[in-house]
């Protein structure tokens, strides 16, 4: 049989009593232990709410490459054609320069004046911050402060200048954050560059050159230590206004150079006797405002984004713009003076179309208003050669016969300048000796409309009402289209674009714009362009022409004159193979002139500039030169005996021409 299994016995449970435990105490010193603890850690963990609350508004920290762009104060540098500087509107910024190219002892006085642990603390100084807390609890009131070279870098450039708890632990939070972006040297550099050292001027460069004359490469030790005490109060101490007082913060900063073993008690001895020689401030010629308010203009259409230190590169030639504004006022002062002529403007360039030179007045300082680009006149005859122009290029020859003689359109009697007719001519001739009534046949026939389209064409911007008079220049224009126009007759037929600024810049060389190489539009046809020249170089060289003043030894010269009703402008536009150029003299209020024509101040001003501008260039053919035609002195004398003999029978004939009515406006 199969036996049942029997279940384990059941263990037996044996209860033991313990006796009490005696109650812990708790004495006075553990007690007060603990207290202290609990007190701690509220204070620690108030202290972490704190600096939470006064740091959770904290602006984000850029990033490293904004921040040499953050918070800038406009301002434009403005360079000539050889990089040299015309003039500076707003603050002055250096160009960028890197602190390991700089002699060692630059960017040790900063060290040494602001922040001797600059390369051992992490952003903040603690031991400066307890350092400042002592000195100013002793002091009852703030006499030092704790900012290393980061915060002031964090402060200037990314927060504001408020001197409250919550800004301070907005920038040591910032600072500590930036010097994981950046290396030291790296924050040291955007520090010299972008901090101000008063009068108007931020970074090194800016000051080393404005105070000394030279790049801060090549500063010395007492240099260097003056411009190291500038940041501390930088207006207070501007060198200038108050050398003395920034010579004692200098001999601060060589102290501490010294004590930090930067330099030798000897060169410190040595700097501290060193006689530093500041420079007379650089002088900017007000006469370049005409230019640069045209340049400001131009920059933020082309240059949206613009950067706050934008370096401008002009087209302007110094010595070309020095001769124009410098005849312009020798001219108007006496000449002008003695034929009621009070203003005058200038335009030039070469034949690429830079903007070589440009005025807009006599005196920017008494009247800014650009006569060169904002005033529309009456072009008078200067506006012929584009109805010439349209003439040839419906098949006209410059040696077609017109007829000189009384011609009426309608109630428009056109006549010429002297009053007199000399009958049969040549469009070549009609052209040098500015006959009105050759011209105004010639734009009837090529029709009103045509011509005004033909000078859009060529460059002008004028909306030109088409009235038969358009072709004696009563459409009103300013210089700079009419000597773009003629930019096209000087290149041969290819158009004219006028450009002022050739590259745009910051301070660190980052290219925001270009002068693009795009290649010229063919509007006119070169072997047309060819035989205006030709007839335009009869303005000039004939015996008979208008601008016979208008000479450049050496070159050929091509222009025009114009007149307009009742001497109010007076124009001479022209060209040879370098430059195109204008003059315009007049008054501001329109009022008459003493009969001064294109072919006299302004004809003299235009060949006093251009005689300077083509100094040292060695001379060249103009495209059509070579087709020019100078009669012999006897044939012009047989020709005006003939034109004598044709007058006289014309008068006893009564002979007049009429034609379709016409706009009346009597001009050169």
């Amino acid at each position: 049989m199969t036996q049942t299994p029997q279940p384990p016995p059941i263990p037996r449970v044996v209860r033991v009593t313990l006796p009490a435990a005696e109650p812990r105490r708790i004495t006075p010193l553990r007690a007060g232990l603990i207290v202290v603890a609990l007190l701690l850690l509220g204070a620690g963990g108030w202290a972490l709410w704190k600096w939470h609350s006064l740091t959770s508004g904290a602006p984000t920290l850029p990033p490293v490459a904004d921040l040499w762009q953050a918070q800038r104060e406009p301002g434009l540098e403005f360079l000539d054609m050889n990089s040299h500087t015309l003039s500076v509107r707003g603050p002055r910024y250096g160009r960028a320069v890197d602190v390991t190219r700089l002699p060692k002892h630059v960017p040790q006085a900063f060290i040494a004046a602001e922040d001797k642990r600059f390369y051992e603390h992490d952003g903040a100084d603690e031991a400066a911050i307890a350092r400042a807390a002592l000195s100013n609890a002793k002091a009852g009131e703030t006499v030092s402060g704790a900012s290393t070279i980061t915060q002031q870098l964090v402060k200037n450039l990314v927060l504001d200048s408020r001197q409250t708890m919550e800004r301070k632990a907005q920038e040591i939070t910032l600072a500590r954050q930036l010097e994981k972006e950046m290396s030291k040297d790296e924050i040291l550099t955007l520090y010299l560059n972008r901090i101000y050292f008063g009068a108007g001027l931020y970074g090194i460069d800016a000051a080393s050159r404005f105070y000394f004359g030279k790049p801060p490469e090549e500063l010395n030790i007492p240099e260097a230590a003056l411009l190291a005490a500038l940041p501390k109060a930088p207006s207070r101490l501007n060198l200038r206004d108050n050398l003395g007082g920034a010579k004692a913060r200098q001999l601060y900063v060589l102290r501490e150079m010294e004590a930090e073993r930067f330099i030798s008690r000897e060169q410190a001895a040595a700097a501290r006797e060193a006689d530093v020689h500041i420079i007379e401030p650089p002088r900017f010629d007000p006469q370049f405002g005409y230019v640069l308010d045209v340049a400001t203009e131009q920059v933020r259409t082309l240059v949206p984004d613009l950067p706050g230190d934008a370096i401008i590169t002009l087209t302007i030639d110094p010595r070309v713009q020095l001769a124009m504004q410098a005849a312009i006022a020798a001219r108007m002062g006496k000449d002008g003076a003695a034929v009621s002529a009070t203003q005058a403007s200038a335009l030039i360039l070469d034949r690429e179309g830079r903007v070589v030179a440009m005025t807009g007045g006599v005196d920017y300082t008494t009247s800014p208003f650009n006569r060169a680009v904002q005033a529309r006149r009456q072009p008078g005859s200067s506006f012929k050669p584009f109805v010439y122009a349209l003439a040839l290029e419906d098949g006209y020859s410059p040696y077609d016969v017109f007829n000189d003689a009384p011609i009426s359109f309608g109630t428009w009697r056109p006549t010429n300048y002297n009053g007199e007719f000399l009958g049969l001519m040549t469009l070549s001739e009609a052209l040098a000796r500015s006959t009105n009534t050759v011209a105004a046949e010639l734009g009837m026939e090529t029709k009103p409309e045509r011509v005004a389209a033909f000078a859009a064409r060529f460059g002008f911007r004028s909306q030109m009402q088409a009235f038969p008079s358009i072709s004696l220049g009563t459409q009103e224009v300013n210089l700079w289209d009419l000597v773009r126009a003629y930019g096209v007759f000087q290149s041969g037929g290819l158009s004219t674009e006028p450009f002022l600024i050739q590259r745009v810049t910051d301070s660190r060389g980052k290219v925001y714009y270009e002068r693009p190489q795009a290649a010229r539009e063919r509007i006119y046809a070169e072997d047309l362009a060819a035989e205006m020249n030709a007839m335009m170089i009869r303005v000039i060289t004939a015996s008979f022409g208008t601008g016979g003043r208008a000479r450049v030894p050496g070159w050929t010269v091509a222009g025009k004159t114009g007149t307009s009703q009742d001497w109010r402008d007076a124009w001479f536009v022209g060209f040879t193979a370098a430059y195109t150029g204008g003059v315009w003299v007049g008054n501001d209020d329109d009022s008459p002139m003493r009969r001064v024509t294109g072919g006299s101040l302004p004809a003299d001003i235009w060949a006093d500039i251009m005689r300077i501008a083509h100094e040292g260039q060695q001379p060249e053919a103009l495209i059509g030169a070579s087709r020019a035609v100078a009669l012999h002195p006897e044939a012009e004398r047989r020709i005006t005996f003939y034109r004598g003999m044709a007058q006289a029978f014309a008068a006893a004939s009564g002979q007049a021409r009429t034609a379709s009515t016409a706009n009346p406006r009597r001009v050169e």
